[in-house]
This record gives C-alpha cells, sequence and structure tokens, in this order.
C-alpha cells in the first residue's frame, strides 16, 4: 500500500506558532523524509465557510496568507501537492454519501464539535455545515486514500470519527477505503501550545496568538507580555512550572545550541527549569531568552515569506496546479466509492446488459 499523507488548515488568518509546532514542523520534517509516495497539504476554505458563510470575502483573502505560510516554512510544491479544498468538488460529493453512515447523536458527543460550538456560540443555532465538519473532513482524508493524518491533539476526535465512517462504509460496501493513522506530535509541549495569555488553546478568536510572520518587536512584545507563575513574586521566590506558559514555549521550540548563543550561564533547559523552581531567576530573564529564541526560529520563516510576496501570481498558480492535481486523484476514489455503492449506473455495462435482457425476454 501507498504511503499518503494529508493534513491542512482553515484560512481564517494567518498561521500562527501553535500551527507550526503542532503540526506544521512536522509536515515538513515528513516531507522531506522521502517516505511518502504522495504529500497532499489543503487549504480548507469550504470547511471555513462553516462557520463564516456571512463573511466569504475574509476566507477569500486569507487564501494566500496560509498559503505562503505553508511555502516560508518549508512545503516544496516539488514534494507536496498544495491544493484548495473548494476547487475539488468531489469531496462535497463524498460528504454526501458518508451522512447517510452517521447518527445525529454521533455527530453530538463528537468533543472537538462539542468544544468549537460553544466556542462559538452556536448552541442556539447550529449551522447543518459546521455541525457535519467531521464528515466533511472525513471525505478529505479518504479521498486522498491517506495513510497518515499529522495533527494536533484536538483533532483526535475527528480521526476517530474519520475511522469509523472507513470502517461503516468497508462492512456495508467492501474494502474501498483506506484506514488512516493520525500522526501526533512527538514534544508533548507541541500537542496543544496555550495562547501567550496561559488560556488552554492560542486562537486567533481570542487574539493570544504569535504569528509565523509576525515582525520582531511585535513577537518580542507578546512574549514579555506572557502569562508566567502568578505566585512567582519576587525573583528569590520559587517558582512553579505547572501551567507557566513561558516554559511551555521553551519545551516547544528551545535547542541545545541556543544556550551557549543567548544563554551561556546554563548547560541546558533542564538546569534552567531547576533554578526557576528553587528560587533566585526572575521571570524577565527566562522571557528574554525566550524572545531570542522564537526570534532565531521566525527570522527565516518570515525572511522566506517576504520573498514568496514578491510573486503572488506565482504562488496562486502553485495552487491551481495542485488543486487540478488533486481532483483527479479525489475523482478516482469517488469512482470507485460509487462503484462499491452502485450506483455507477452508466459505468456498469453488466447492468445494462442485464436489464436489457431482462426486459426483452
Amino acid at each position: 500500500m501507498k504511503k499518503i499523507m494529508l493534513t491542512g488548515d482553515r484560512p481564517t488568518g494567518k498561521l500562527h506558532v501553535g500551527h507550526y509546532v503542532g503540526s506544521l514542523r512536522r509536515r515538513v520534517e515528513l516531507q522531506n523524509t522521502g517516505d511518502f509516495d504522495d504529500i497532499f497539504i489543503m487549504i480548507a476554505d469550504a470547511q471555513a465557510l462553516t462557520d463564516n458563510a456571512d463573511n466569504p470575502e475574509k476566507v477569500r483573502q486569507n487564501i494566500i496568507e496560509v498559503a505562503l505560510d505553508y511555502l516560508a516554512c518549508g512545503l516544496d510544491p516539488e514534494k507536496s501537492t498544495l491544493f484548495i479544498q473548494s476547487q475539488v468538488p468531489e469531496l462535497c460529493e463524498l460528504s454526501f454519501y458518508y451522512m447517510n453512515l452517521v447518527t445525529v447523536s454521533r455527530l453530538q458527543r463528537n468533543p472537538t464539535v462539542k468544544a468549537e460550538i460553544q466556542m462559538r456560540n452556536f448552541e442556539a443555532s447550529i449551522p447543518v455545515g459546521f455541525f457535519t465538519y467531521p464528515i466533511s473532513q472525513a471525505a478529505d482524508i479518504t479521498a486522498f486514500k491517506a495513510t497518515t493524518v499529522p495533527v494536533g491533539e484536538d483533532q483526535m476526535p475527528m480521526l476517530e470519527q474519520t475511522r469509523e465512517i472507513v470502517h461503516k462504509f468497508n462492512s456495508v460496501y467492501g474494502e474501498t477505503l483506506v484506514d488512516p493513522k493520525i500522526l501526533l506530535p512527538e514534544n508533548e509541549a507541541c500537542l496543544r501550545l496555550p495562547g501567550i495569555d496561559g488560556k488552554a488553546k492560542m486562537s486567533k478568536s481570542l487574539n493570544n496568538c504569535i504569528y509565523l510572520s509576525e515582525e520582531p518587536e511585535e513577537i518580542q512584545k507578546k512574549v514579555f507580555s506572557m502569562f508566567t507563575d502568578p505566585n512567582h513574586i519576587r525573583i528569590e521566590d520559587p517558582g512553579s512550572l505547572e501551567g507557566n506558559t513561558v516554559f511551555t514555549y521553551l519545551d516547544a521550540f528551545c535547542r541545545p545550541e541556543y544556550f551557549p548563543e543567548f544563554l551561556p550561564e546554563y548547560k541546558n533547559l533542564d538546569e534552567l527549569k531547576e533554578h526557576y523552581q528553587r528560587g533566585g531567576l526572575g521571570d524577565m530573564k527566562v522571557k528574554r531568552f525566550l524572545n531570542n529564541v522564537l526570534q532565531a526560529e521566525l527570522e527565516p520563516i518570515r525572511n522566506r515569506r517576504k520573498e514568496f510576496q514578491k510573486d503572488i501570481p506565482a504562488v496562486y498558480e502553485i495552487l491551481r496546479k495542485g488543486s487540478i492535481k488533486a481532483e483527479a486523484v479525489a475523482a478516482q476514489t469517488l469512482k470507485e466509492v460509487k462503484a462499491a455503492m452502485k450506483i455507477n449506473y452508466f459505468d456498469d455495462a453488466e447492468l445494462i446488459q442485464e436489464q436489457a435482457e431482462r426486459f426483452g425476454e
């Protein structure tokens, strides 16, 4: 069986460091291993419209923002197919067929959907498109016969629902769809990077993000405002690492080579943490170190983005070509799905002959 990777993001704004450590950085690493036969990276504009139906211009404008972030982080159109979801109409048709395999009560139990509905205040009036988001995601994954889906921890319930749909379809119609495997970040701190305010999730809507394309001054401003240990009032006070956003970010971003360069009095992150916990280390010193680390990590991404921004038509051409390739692959899967469901009437010569003989008698 081919090894195929599929993942993507909703174009509701520029991508932030949570996207980067949660999935994007890993995608680039996996792309460059050469282990995959195909890699599909989707800009999920149709899914973004499920809760932005009254503001299509927001989605339209952010297509290019996400594409630039992809390219800046190292996704290579020669190695990965970058495409726009809405330009592959087969995905909508697959979603329609899969809807018959999922109950309303099962969708209501999906933890990710429940959390997103609450965050968007949709409890009283849930858009049907948003409610069926997991089904759409299943169509995206199965259309490309993805074997691997690298995502953040919050998407695990979605992947589990996709696998349920795959198993249900194959049990009813015969082995047709590929069962995907989720790939989580190896670094525990990257599973769900908190916002700079210490909230459980970094979110564009909560305005607690550090964006990949932000300028150095803005990054520093946000790092210096980060939530730490509220009980660490004086430098000599012992500090706690639990719930301390600064140290969570260091766990996600810090590399050994940054200590000789930015903080030579410590050998490694464990030594820095130990000093903070016993007292005698101020929050600002740790924040200055984190700022240096983030600047070093994000500067090359920001610079590459500015280069790609010089030729926007070329970026759209990458997306156009990728969408054409993606549609061809999805069309083949849809053909197989319709054959399994016995709704491929005009392609089934045996059916036509059988009916001709039946009525010719």
